[in-house]
């Protein structure tokens, strides 16, 4: 490890090693109305758990080998498909886990259970390289007792731990502003256009003011409802330069869209062929080097946007050349295209703040005739399950270009669609700037983690102390 320091086995640092269970699923008794947080080793990534997939009850915890693990514990997967063996995570909450978790209880005396957290995620390719078995090599709880890391006093190793958390702490908060400001799109989106509050507020004030406004039977419940939200305490009626870019009637449309097949009078209502560019992509041979290596040109395939907590892409995983980019039938996308993954599975989104070249998983909507990308991928969110609905596939489920081309769409009045995306691309901004803070922060994180643990960097010297 660099370090002149000697090393101590991490069996020794530990109060408790524990393993988990899973309570029989045929026995309902054991999961429903669960309480206990019930962690899966999937859930396990180098994280804070703060709450599990599933919960069991404490029947389950009682009638399985299932323990209750103490929180600010360390778990590390011995099992898992691909690279999730050798993964690590805090426990930020008591939680049980299935047995392909190993729970280190940390004896807080001897270290620091951030230390060694960090430690352990550092050692990540080492601990793959432990693993054994020739059907799936996995770990266990002896190799990680006896797996050795390097003996730093308790003092020390609390100043990694307080520096290396405070990281992630940030990135976390950035992570939860994000997702805040992604949500508020999003209800603004259902509000306006899917909802059509703005809509039936006018009707409803139309009405009380003596207007002869025809409430469609089909949606007599809908605007009881919306009054009684307009009754409630607190509710804040939209701004008037914002209602009046909206009608104050619906009509009814031949198609199944809107709600109960209504849409507001005045709006369209098209497809996606006629409204939207729509682009797939290609793969460049990986056997011809020409094509990647030190390529500097930005290339995604959905599994880029697996497990992202943002709709926002600024990099992806691999680049290709110029060469490269001549292979591919799309050709360089321009900034705020729309990425939709459409098989393996469909429904992954992104806006693209790069230039970007696609892979076949994608559909791609560079451009629109009447809507912006922003109003674009609202929507697709927005309408997923449709979208998921007429996906087909035997293998696994696929939407191709031309079935996608046939779906409905309403198209709202310009002046309504520019309203929205002048709102959200603030948001859109922000989460671009959250993003960018994330990478930032992540990077010097993972630049330090290695130094700080092979004794490289000493945060008592006058670099390290710069850094707290």
């Amino acid at each position: 490890m660099g370090s002149e320091r000697g090393t101590i086995p991490l069996g020794t640092l530990c109060s408790k090693v524990l393993t988990g269970g899973t309570p029989l699923t045929k026995n309902k008794e054991f999961y429903e109305n669960g309480t206990i947080p019930w962690l899966k080793t999937k859930e396990v990534n180098f994280n804070f758990i703060t709450e599990t997939e599933n919960y069991i009850s404490e029947l389950g915890l009682d009638g399985s080998s299932a323990k209750l693990v103490p929180k600010n514990s360390v778990i590390v997967a011995m099992y898992g498909q691909g690279d999730t063996a050798g993964r690590v995570a805090i426990n930020k909450i008591p939680l049980t886990t299935n047995q392909a978790c190993c729970n280190l209880v940390v004896d807080s005396a001897k270290a620091d259970y951030r230390f060694v957290y960090y430690y352990l995620k550092y050692s990540y390719a080492e601990l793959v390289r432990r693993k054994t078995g020739s059907a799936q090599p996995n770990l266990n709880t002896s190799i990680l007792k006896e797996f050795e890391i390097v003996d730093f006093s308790l003092k020390e190793q609390i100043k990694i731990g307080d520096l290396l958390e405070e990281f992630d702490k940030k990135i976390i908060l950035n992570r939860q502003i994000n997702q805040t400001l992604e949500q508020m799109a999003q209800t603004l989106f259902k509000s306006w256009f899917v909802d059509f509050d703005p809509v039936i507020d006018n009707a409803l004030d139309a009405i009380a003011n003596g207007q002869d406004i025809e409430v469609p039977e089909s949606l007599a419940k809908r605007f009881e409802v919306r009054k009684a939200v307009r009754e409630s305490e607190g509710f804040e009626p939209l701004p008037a330069d914002i209602r009046q870019l909206f009608p104050c009637e619906f009509e009814e449309s031949e198609l199944s869209v809107g709600i109960c097949g209504f849409v507001p009078k005045g709006w369209a209502v098209s497809t996606t062929s006629e409204e939207l560019v729509v682009k797939g992509g290609s793969t460049p041979s990986t056997k011809n080097l020409e094509f990647w290596e030190n390529g500097d040109i930005h290339w995604t395939s959905p599994k880029d946007l697996s497990g992202n907590d943002t709709k926002i892409m600024l990099d992806t995983a691999r680049k290709i050349t110029s060469a490269g980019l001549k292979k591919i039938t799309s050709g360089l996308l321009p900034v705020n295209t729309v990425l939709m993954s459409s098989r393996a599975p469909v429904g992954y989104l992104a806006l693209a703040k790069v230039p970007v070249a696609i892979n076949q998983g994608y559909i791609a909507i560079p451009s629109s005739k009447n809507l912006t990308s922003e109003y674009i991928i609202q929507w697709l969110d927005a309408n997923m399950d449709e979208i998921k609905g007429v996906a087909g596939g035997t293998t696994f489920a696929e939407i191709s270009k031309s079935t996608f081309k046939s779906l409905d769409i309403v198209i709202p009045n310009s002046e309504a669609v520019k309203a929205f995306t002048n709102i959200v691309n603030v948001n859109y901004e922000r989460i671009t700037d959250g993003v960018k803070q994330i990478n930032a922060l992540t990077k010097l994180r993972d630049t330090l983690l290695p130094k700080l643990i092979s004794g490289e960097l000493r945060l008592d010297s006058p670099q390290g102390e710069a850094l707290q």
